[in-house]
């Protein structure tokens, strides 16, 4: 399974549905730097509101099983 930042993927899906950041903005429900951020990638963001972006593509944020050798564990 081939993985991809969420950045590069918010940024992918909202030119396939060929919006701007601004419809993004508009129709999530978020602010435009909101959008801008998540897009290059900011470390720290709410989830609540990545969710709200990402409902529009039909996905969500949720915990993903990691591969616990490279963990060291």
């Amino acid at each position: 399974m081939e993985y991809i930042s969420l950045s590069k993927y918010v940024k992918q899906m909202r030119k396939q549905y060929q919006l701007t950041q601004i419809d993004l903005s508009e129709k999530a429900g978020v602010g435009l730097r909101f959008v801008r951020e998540l897009e290059q990638g900011k470390q720290t963001l709410r989830m609540d509101k990545v969710n709200q972006v990402l409902n529009l593509f039909g996905t969500e944020l949720s915990p993903t099983p990691m591969d616990r050798s490279k963990l060291g564990v």
